[in-house]
């Protein structure tokens, strides 16, 4: 058998970085629902992915459980893949840490106070205590930055010159 035939000697074929980025949308939403979904369960927050996206349109005995939550979380991560496709196609080539923070912080702004008249089940931004504020401000900001670091770092890390990807081996 020739080298050519073998598996382990073909190259895998590259994942565009479109591809990554949505794929990097989604884990983001699912981690961060779980994660946002722990800080409910701990009372470090009034609000859940399901308070948003289950308990907001469905009153039902279900919606109060594990269920609507891990729902609430799957659909937490089809919407990031929505958030990751806009940071991909305006925000890309920023560099950094700063700009993905401030995303996540935009994030925030946006489900909480733009987008709240849409979601009965959760109070408006006066009625939350300060408990929730600061917790879903930081977890906005941690997916902000995990989606917009990943983003770049792979636009990044992909458009370098070859030169320098040979120096890094």
């Amino acid at each position: 058998m020739s080298n050519e035939q073998l598996e382990q000697n073909q190259q895998e074929k590259p994942v565009s970085i479109l591809n990554k980025a949505l794929m990097t949308g989604f884990v983001a939403g699912v981690l961060w629902g779980v994660i946002g979904g722990i800080a409910y369960y701990f009372s470090f927050t009034q609000v859940s992915a399901a308070s948003f996206l289950i308990r907001s349109f469905f009153q039902n005995s279900w919606s109060g459980g594990l269920l609507a939550e891990v729902l609430a979380i799957l659909g937490v991560g089809l919407i990031s893949i929505l958030v990751a496709l806009i940071y991909y196609l305006t925000m890309k080539r920023m560099n950094g840490l700063v700009p993905a923070i401030l995303f996540g912080i935009a994030i925030w702004g946006i489900v909480f106070y733009l987008l709240n008249p849409i979601f009965p089940a959760v109070p408006g931004l006066g009625e939350l205590n300060s408990d929730t504020i600061v917790t879903t401000i930081c977890l906005f900001l941690l997916y902000g930055t995990f989606i917009g670091y990943s983003i770049s770092y792979e636009y990044h890390d992909f458009n370098q010159p070859a030169e320098s990807q040979a120096q890094k081996q």
